[in-house]
């Protein structure tokens, strides 16, 4: 039956809580999502919007350090912890922006995998912070880890084959520019858990064999480039939800550090355990993802290194971590305004009832006029057995369609106050009839733009209304987006059942907010439809109220036909010269209307209709 909560106190980590009928930011002044809507679009905006709340980078970079460092401690660990952000995770200036101010006291770095996010490092990474780089390299992106070391970069430059290790030995003798810190990616034998789970293990895409390690330490050596060397590096998975896979990875690892110090890589001081802390996803207790919090994960990482390196009495490495999702993905909020509702049941308005109605019409009626909490289970089984002498009846030509359409709608009317009346009572007949009551709520969004790995991985993203959250709801609720797509929809799950509000949108609004969704939806956002990145902004909280900052509205229709390689100007003095031509019955006509073209292809792509 109905979430009271929609699980807020399982995925929502208190960044948000629930007063009275409404979702607040829970910090400061605590505005509910809900005034901060619609006070944004009191400016005329429409379509979707990302809110952005960089407090909660903020708070996520400061506890991952905090409990680091605390396990550290608790295990008499002498190595540092250290950690760098994965630009791959978010690259949007907001976010980085955010990350970078906040990760400054902490001298929080960042991760490149790619040229042009390897400029973002060098340019927005202060000095003493470090950059690792990881991924394929060419020689040009290998020169730009030289000049960014020369520049006075703490940068790694981590080697995924023996090929970008021979890269480095040839820049390295064509030019005076400092050596970079080299790291090697190590091939372990365990791998992850979960969606991502291929990220390690033997046959994972990244990373040095044994033997390939062995033949870089002898390259290093043999170019006098292996002082130089200083960080191990594997990753087992994005998303870990079981912490045993890692503890087997961390003694794999360890060991493979271990020896490397005692073949003469004094160079050598940092293990790299990649990124993959889990974010919680879930809305219900029995589908929740990790079975660890991240105290446990830092503490296993300090004992189990620890122990190995005591054993092989070996000095205790530096902890490096590239953990992206967890710092940013509770920072960006989807909120999206519902469109339509495809109801199944339609209002007791839509009744078409005649002055002498079928009996069984009129046995209908006064149940639904006498439906009680005592005889609703009763009435609800009558009515259902109605409905299928009605249908009957219309196949044998005795009713007509409106009877029937009266019938249908009554029908739906009686179960609907039936599951109100009995909400507090659930029973699994009362669940599968709710299950197939489904309400189809159509969203100004696209799902394939803002949150793409629900359609690419089955990836859930806690889902909730921005108010009325003191009412029943008792809709089980089937998400549509605005794309011409089939698969742009949000299935109902009676494994993890979402249930909303009944509201007329003819008279109220109606938000659905998207949480979780600041990793990784935003870069890998397809532009199905020509559907581009929703308006977004960011809300600075302080102790009076709060300040909407850097807002961009999402591109206009030329903007988006440009970005594919069309001539905008062209395109519309083609439409204006078209329109011109066309018959209108007064050349003031004609003006609005030309007037009124112009102003849709300066507005974003999504729906304003209504919402």
């Amino acid at each position: 039956m109905p979430m009271q909560n929609y699980g807020i106190d399982i995925w929502g980590d208190q960044n948000f809580v629930i007063k009275e009928d409404r979702v607040h930011v829970n910090y400061k002044s605590s505005p509910s999502l809900l005034e901060i809507t619609q006070q944004i679009r009191q400016s005329g905006l429409r379509g979707p919007l990302i809110l952005r709340f960089p407090h909660l980078i903020g708070k996520q970079i400061n506890t991952l350090y905090k409990t680091f460092n605390a396990a550290l401690k608790e295990n008499d660990y002498t190595g540092k912890f250290r950690a760098v952000f994965p630009l791959k995770v978010n690259q949007f200036p907001e976010a980085v922006n955010a990350i970078i101010d906040h990760g400054g006291p902490h001298s929080y770095g960042l991760e490149a995998g790619s040229k042009a996010e390897l400029i973002i490092a060098m340019a927005k990474t202060p000095k003493g912070s470090p950059i690792t780089v990881n991924g394929f390299k060419d020689t040009e992106m290998i020169t730009l880890g030289f000049m960014a070391a020369h520049m006075g970069h703490d940068i790694t430059l981590t080697i995924e084959g023996i090929g970008e290790l021979e890269s480095i030995i040839d820049v390295a003798s064509s030019c005076n520019l400092k050596v970079p810190n080299i790291g090697i990616r190590i091939r372990l034998k365990s791998s992850g858990s979960g969606a991502w789970a291929k990220s390690g293990g033997m046959d994972a895409k990244f990373g040095l064999t044994t033997t390939e390690l062995l033949e870089a330490i002898a390259l290093l050596r043999e170019h006098e480039l292996l002082q130089h060397f200083s960080m191990i590096h594997f990753h087992i998975g994005s998303q870990m939800e079981d912490i045993a896979p890692l503890k087997k990875a961390l003694r794999e690892a360890g060991n493979i550090y271990a020896e490397l110090k005692k073949m003469g890589a004094e160079g050598l001081r940092a293990i790299n355990i990649g990124g993959g802390l889990a974010v919680e996803y879930s809305q219900h207790l029995s589908t929740r993802l990790k079975n660890y919090h991240l105290g446990e994960f830092a503490s296993s990482v300090a004992f189990l290194l620890k122990e190995v390196m005591d054993a092989k009495g070996v000095a205790q490495p530096d902890i490096f971590t590239e953990s992206g999702r967890y710092i940013v993905a509770s920072h960006a909020v989807l909120i999206a305004p519902v469109l339509e509702l495809f109801s199944h049941d339609y209002q007791e308005k839509s009744l078409k009832l005649k002055e002498t109605n079928p009996p069984l019409i009129q046995e209908l009626r006064t149940l639904n006029e006498q439906v009680t909490p005592k005889n609703c289970i009763e009435y609800m089984h009558d009515a259902l057995d109605h409905m299928e002498s009605v249908l009957t009846l219309f196949e044998l030509g005795y009713i007509d369609l409106e009877d029937r359409s009266n019938a249908e709608i009554l029908v739906h009317l009686i179960i609907k106050k039936s599951l109100y009346l009995f909400r507090g009572k659930p029973t699994p007949e009362l669940e599968r009839l709710q299950g197939r009551m489904q309400e189809r709520y159509l969203i100004n969004s696209s799902i394939f733009q803002s949150m793409p790995d629900y359609w690419g991985l089955g990836q859930h993203f806690p889902v909730m209304p921005l108010d009325r959250l003191d009412k029943p709801a008792i809709r089980s609720a089937s998400l549509w987006d605005i794309t011409c797509d089939s698969d742009g929809e949000v299935a109902f799950n009676p494994e993890a059942p979402l249930y909303l509000h009944d509201v007329n949108l003819d008279e109220e609004e109606y938000y659905l907010g998207f949480f979780n969704i600041g990793a990784y939806q935003e870069t890998l956002g397809m532009q199905h439809n020509l559907f581009k990145h929703p308006s977004e902004c960011t809300i600075m909280l302080n102790n009076e109220g709060y300040e909407i900052e850097n807002f961009i509205e999402s591109e206009n229709l030329l903007t988006i036909l440009s970005d594919l390689g069309y001539n905008d100007s062209q395109i519309l003095i083609q439409l204006k010269n078209n329109l011109a031509q066309a018959h209108f019955s007064t050349e003031e006509e004609k003006s609005d209307t030309l007037q009124q073209l112009e102003l849709y292809l300066y507005q974003n792509g999504y729906l304003r209709t209504t919402n």
